[in-house]
């Protein structure tokens, strides 16, 4: 009985999603209902969702980190608050530019990008994007358990005397570990919640998070006067090494919400209307300037109470000596960490993997897939060991990202002027499979825009590597990558034109397709290729 049950389990069939009548696909086996377009009843979410969505994602320990980790490296806060409000006012624009085609077609990325990149080479983009995600959603956890940890030496402080059985290069401590484990149990649940409702748990964080932070804030002048702290820190870097670490504190504030300057339709496809998600404009840039003044503000307190750039704020409320304090700060940051990761990791890395695997694969599967490899896998306490560490990372994230999202803008914007054909993204053999599927003049753009960054990628994986003057471009490689990308494919695509996707106006409905290429006869072929 037992060994049939698990062999029953273990056939693919077992694991099949109930077929459901796709909206443009040829069969259940190319969408299901998490890929289809989102219907009307569905779009729930409004202008002030979109603000609730980006306080609650400003207020995350990622981005007081961002801030932090500058001046672990050297700049003052004169130089790193500029920084990030230029990074995330650049990224603000391409995030209403991308966001806006979601809002407008109601699709999610992966679909999406089948209009630029070619129905097959888009998977290159999208397996991308489901490591990246998975690496962010552990790096997110492992902060997530530092919080459970603070929370839990503040009721029993006899946690912080729990033995160490782990090797002591391995990054993480036997109690590390065990928190790690308890948070991960706890955010298990929360990636079973809808996208539709999920909006509330970015709500509720909106209103609980911020006003700790403002008081975090507060303690931090009281404690060390400004004179002392914000401002009585300076830069210790000068010349072309203060240039330098600029321009990668930049990127790395680009780098930091690289993901989702890619994957916001995953997001905006839920709007009630397009306009609904146009705040985005300037909640991004005004919030997460203030969440990054904030981190810099109680970390630069921080270096005059305890003599150390305490750069993640967890190992900052480890200093207090009030346990209440430290419970409610960790607590805090615990559900600010929930909240960003299961918006900007899970679910994007879940979207993605839906359009990999349809016929297996739902939104709330894919949520349980990252919780599993992206949790578990990944080691995500090797990443964030160093500042310098989490500076490469957030670089690192770049790297492809930026090309991405350079792309898709300029396919839809400047391109194709927003006359796409949305039924034809659900179908292999419709007008955007290009050569073979692969768009040729995307092939070529990533080919110039990442393989230039590749060595200050490896010098930043191993200093060890020299690679000259190649570093360099590391330091603004999302800029580099999304701008070189873009004005290749705008080139290529205007001396090259794939005539074959150009049309007097948008399909959106299949009832405007009756001169579209994606005729019956495309779903005939479709099925003989899957027999």
């Amino acid at each position: 009985m037992v060994k049939s049950t698990v062999s029953a389990w273990l056939r693919p069939s077992s694991w099949a999603l109930e077929p459901e009548p796709s909206t443009f696909a040829p069969d259940s086996g190319w969408s299901n209902k998490d890929m289809d377009p989102v219907p009307p009843a569905k779009r729930t979410w409004t202008t002030l969702s979109y603000v609730a969505y980006w306080l609650s994602d400003a207020t995350n320990p990622a981005a007081w980190e961002l801030a932090s980790t500058m001046l672990a490296v050297g700049l003052s806060w004169r130089q790193a608050l500029p920084a990030i409000a230029v990074g995330h006012s650049v990224i603000a624009v391409m995030m209403v530019l991308n966001g806006t085609i979601g809002a407008r077609l109601h699709i999610a990325f992966p679909v999406l990008n089948r209009s630029s990149f070619g129905f097959w080479f888009s998977y290159f983009s999208v397996i991308s994007r489901v490591v990246l995600s998975m690496f962010w959603f552990g790096v997110q956890s492992f902060t997530g358990s530092e919080c459970v940890y603070q929370m839990l030496k503040a009721i029993w402080p006899s946690l912080e005397h729990l033995p160490n059985h782990l090797s002591p290069g391995s990054n993480i401590t036997t109690s590390g570990m065990m928190c790690y484990f308890l948070y991960w149990l706890i955010q298990l649940p929360f990636m079973l919640i809808s996208p539709q409702r999920i909006r509330h748990l970015f709500l509720a964080k909106a209103i609980i998070v911020p006003p700790a932070w403002f008081a975090m804030l507060i303690w931090s002048f009281i404690k060390v006067p400004s004179s002392e702290g914000l401002f009585g820190q300076h830069t210790t870097l000068s010349g072309s090494e203060l240039s330098w670490a600029w321009l990668s504190a930049l990127n790395s504030a680009l780098g930091i919400w690289s993901t989702l300057a890619v994957n916001i339709p995953d997001f905006t496809r839920y709007a009630k209307d397009e306009r609904a998600q146009y705040v985005q404009i300037f909640i991004i840039p005004i919030s997460l300037t203030l969440c990054g003044f904030i981190g810099i503000a109680v970390t630069s307190a921080g270096v005059v109470l305890y003599g150390q750039v305490l750069w993640d704020p967890l190992q900052l409320i480890d200093k207090w000596d009030n346990r209440a304090a430290a419970f409610f700060a960790a607590f805090s940051f615990l559900l600010a960490t929930l909240g960003t990761n299961i918006s900007a990791n899970s679910l994007s890395a879940a979207n993605d993997m839906t359009v990999l695997f349809p016929r297996y694969i739902n939104i709330r599967r894919g949520q349980v897939i990252c919780a599993i490899l992206g949790g578990w896998a990944l080691c995500p306490w090797e990443i964030l060991a160093t500042a310098q560490g989490f500076l490469a990372f957030m670089n690192g994230y770049s790297v492809f990202l930026g090309p991405f999202a350079g792309i898709m803008v300029t396919d839809y914007w400047l391109v194709h002027k927003g006359r796409v054909d949305v039924p034809s993204m659900y179908r292999p053999l419709g007008r955007y499979r290009y050569t073979y599927g692969f768009n040729w003049r995307a092939v070529l753009a990533i080919l110039i825009s990442v393989p230039p960054n590749m060595p200050g990628l490896i010098n930043s994986i191993n200093p060890k590597i020299n690679v000259g003057n190649a570093v360099h471009l590391f330091d603004f490689a999302w800029l580099w990558g999304s701008t070189s990308a873009s004005v290749v494919y705008y080139i290529t695509s205007t001396l090259f034109p794939a005539k074959e996707t150009f049309m007097p106006e948008a399909i959106i409905d299949e009832d405007e397709s009756g001169s579209s290429i994606d005729d019956k006869s495309i779903s005939h072929d479709v099925k003989g290729v899957e027999a």
